[in-house]
């Protein structure tokens, strides 16, 4: 996982890519299994829809957009993803693997998700219902979104 030394407000780590950063749930181990528990009121933005990814082909990527108003949450519920954020000028990768790590992807960021693992599921939680209009499809179109003067 990629390396983090920032913390905002909420006290979530900073990854170095504009306001992405990893939100961290509590998380009780016992005996019958694991408990992830998160509060609606504690995310960034009250979720409008949710959909999951799994059973994602060796090689395979997924994401490749960005989104122009748009918030995400990924969760990789189980095995694991690596989603690389990009805000088009600073670039990271996240090794999300454990349930209680949540990355927050806010709009206008360029996301990728790849290697997941054969027994990967990712839960994404979305702050708006689904529009083809709000997604940004070309890395090319991205930049020229946020960095507009080049």
């Amino acid at each position: 996982m990629v390396q983090v030394d920032m913390r905002d407000a909420s006290g979530s780590d900073l990854v170095g890519v504009g306001k992405v950063r990893l939100i961290e749930f509590p998380r009780a181990e016992e005996l019958r299994g694991s408990l992830v528990v998160g509060e609606f009121a504690s995310l960034p933005f009250v979720p409008r829809r949710f959909f999951s990814v799994c059973l994602v082909p060796p090689g395979s990527v997924r994401g490749e957009h960005a989104h122009y108003e748009c918030e995400q949450l990924l969760i990789a519920l189980h095995g694991s993803v690596r989603c690389t954020v990009d805000d088009g000028a600073n670039r990271r990768e996240v090794l999300l693997d454990s349930p209680s790590s949540a990355l927050y992807v806010p709009a206008r960021v360029w996301g990728i998700q790849h290697d997941f693992t054969a027994d990967a599921a990712l839960l994404v939680l979305a702050s708006l219902p689904y529009d083809v209009g709000d997604y940004v499809n070309s890395y090319d179109d991205f930049v020229r979104l946020v960095r507009p003067q080049e």
